[in-house]
């Protein structure tokens, strides 16, 4: 199965409250008109300011989104600052009562990812239902996914590539790390087994571990990242359709945010 595109995906809400429309709301920037823009197939964040010639935070700030990794809805109405107001809309302050939105770690990017070059194609890496998401959680920032899945359920490799690591950290128990072409990596931990080592080429699909709760965990799951030059990006904006997200549930498993 193909991995949905990011524009695809745009379409989809996969969890958290209906996005709000511009309707209603007036754009924080104030230096010139802004512009109304009806979300249609295939439209992201990112390729709405690439676009208008604006940042994702403007027009992030100037509807009052809840971030930058929101999904966007067909028929939602989205208003576009000017290119000369944008700095503002960027830089604006939460109302009164609001939190403000808490810093991001370096490395973890929470928009659809925009590559130059169609990205690798990933499959599951288990069969189970997503208990926990990617990005912000009470505890910290969470790098990847938990797929939740049976003690001793086979864990595979989501795309060919050659092991860089297979061993046991603190807060990973045991961990798989697979470096892929274009510069991705997965990381697969919590195993209960390592069924491969350093240096061992894979084939996408192929069994690399058992499933377990190794490390910092409570409960029996992968915990799947996708990494590329350093960086951590949404699985499930790679993975195949359909998104299996099940209640979300924190574990006692928290990475390090640096």
């Amino acid at each position: 199965m193909r991995a949905l595109r990011p524009a695809a995906f745009g379409l989809l809400v996969l969890a958290g409250p209906m996005l709000a429309s511009a309707t209603g709301h007036q754009a924080t920037a104030s230096a010139g008109p802004s512009r109304v823009h009806e979300v249609k197939q295939g439209d992201t964040l990112g390729a709405l300011a690439k676009r208008y010639g604006v940042t994702v935070a403007a027009i992030v700030a100037a509807n009052r989104l809840p971030g930058p990794g929101v999904l966007l809805k067909l028929g939602q109405r989205l208003v576009i600052p000017r290119a000369a107001s944008a700095a503002v809309a960027a830089a604006h302050v939460p109302p009164d009562g609001m939190p403000p939105a808490p810093r991001v770690p370096g490395g973890i990017v929470l928009s659809v990812p925009d590559f130059d070059d169609a990205p690798l194609e990933f499959a599951w890496p288990a069969e189970g239902p997503v208990t926990s998401t990617y990005g912000r959680r009470r505890s910290g920032w969470h790098r990847g996914i938990d797929i939740k899945a049976e003690l001793g359920t086979p864990v595979l490799a989501a795309a060919p590539g050659v092991v860089i690591r297979s061993g046991v950290e603190p807060l990973y128990g045991r961990v798989l790390k697979i470096e892929h072409d274009q510069g991705f990596v997965t990381v697969y931990a919590h195993n209960d087994q390592n069924l491969v080592e350093a240096g061992d080429r894979v084939v996408a699909g192929e069994t690399i571990a058992t499933v377990g709760r190794t490390g910092r965990a409570t409960t029996y799951h992968v915990h799947f990242e996708i990494k590329r030059d350093g960086k951590n990006y949404n699985p499930l904006y790679l993975l195949p359709l359909p998104p299996r997200i099940a209640q979300v549930d924190e574990t006692d498993e928290n990475p390090p945010d640096e």
